[in-house]
């Protein structure tokens, strides 16, 4: 089984393959690709290659092999801190020290660095002290959105793996598989939309499913550009607490952006918005946006919900 977990990318499988056969285990992987392009699934395998005690690594089976896919493993080591925008310098400090203690089970320890390019200059300097002098049974996995966030000096001492789009036999029967209740349309419309990554297609279709009643009421009262219907379902909003206020306005947007594209000749991925594009013109859904987006600023500013709703039932009636 192996690398063949992950989905494409079949150069970079075979080459990993290859190297974890022959025992050719890198100290510092560079793991690149934009959001949905399957890092941590690979940092995983990796990880899991690394540490596992069976043939053809990674066997998948092994003990090491299935605490590392369960994230339990004593071994491997994630660096990072999810409520700060930046990693801190004193987590990569803490983790200079702690590879220098043997590891606890495997015949190596693997630290995982979800936000790479979340490190500023002086941890990506911290970082550097441990890549020049590396202890044998050391391994760091980088995962980065963009490799140029990281400094050259950095960059010069990892083996780069950047993930590759993935092309559409191979996208869409794993989106069919993932979502069986989305339309054809829906899944054309991911793809197109999602670049050819599958977790960002999948955050659009699951986007897709989300639609709360309330979301539907208002698309087919601004569909049929019905201003009772939209006073109805504005009118009880007034009392909504602001966060549950801008998360569902952030759909109505979504769905109109949505619209707005399928005017240009894009596959719609939103329920309705297909239906809007045709009512619609491509004015009225540029003003629409333009308006949500005004009051999805305001809410985050502290705007009363009663004073974003009321001002939404006199702009889009």
């Amino acid at each position: 089984m192996g690398f063949d977990t992950l989905l494409g990318n079949d150069r970079l499988k075979q080459n990993l393959t290859g190297a974890f056969a022959r025992n050719r285990v890198s100290h510092f992987y560079l793991l690149s690709g934009p959001a949905g392009s399957g890092k941590k699934t690979l940092a995983s395998l990796v990880a899991a290659a690394a540490l596992c005690s069976g043939e053809n690594r990674p066997c998948l089976h092994c003990a090491h092999c299935r605490k590392v896919m369960a994230g339990m493993h004593p071994d491997f080591i994630t660096i990072d801190d999810p409520e700060k925008k930046f990693v801190p310098v004193e987590l990569v400090r803490n983790a200079r020290a702690d590879v220098f203690i043997q590891p606890n089970e495997a015949e190596r320890k693997v630290y995982l660095f979800p936000r790479a390019q979340d490190m500023r200059m002086e941890a990506q300097n911290a970082l550097l002290k441990i890549l020049e002098e590396p202890p044998a049974y050391g391994v760091f996995l980088l995962l980065t959105d963009n490799a140029e966030k990281l400094l050259p000096t950095v960059r010069s001492r990892c083996t780069e793996l950047a993930l590759q789009a993935l092309p559409e036999h191979i996208l869409r029967p794993a989106l069919e598989k993932a979502c069986p209740a989305a339309s054809q349309q829906q899944i054309t419309g991911a793809i197109n939309r999602s670049g050819g990554y599958l977790g960002q297609a999948l955050g659009i279709l699951e986007e897709s499913e989300d639609a709360t009643q309330t979301t539907t009421a208002f698309l087919q009262a601004y569909a049929a550009s019905d201003a009772y219907g939209l006073t109805q379902v504005l009118a009880p909003m007034e009392k909504w607490k602001r966060d549950m206020l801008v998360e569902e306005l952030e759909r109505w947007l979504l769905v109109l952006a949505d619209a707005l594209s399928a005017r240009s000749g894009s596959t719609p991925t939103q329920p309705m918005a297909d239906k809007i594009c045709v009512s619609r013109s491509a004015q009225d859904l540029l003003r629409a946006i333009g308006i949500l987006q005004k009051v999805i600023d305001y809410a985050r500013r502290n705007i009363s919900p009663g004073a974003i709703c009321g001002y939404l039932q006199w702009e889009l009636r």
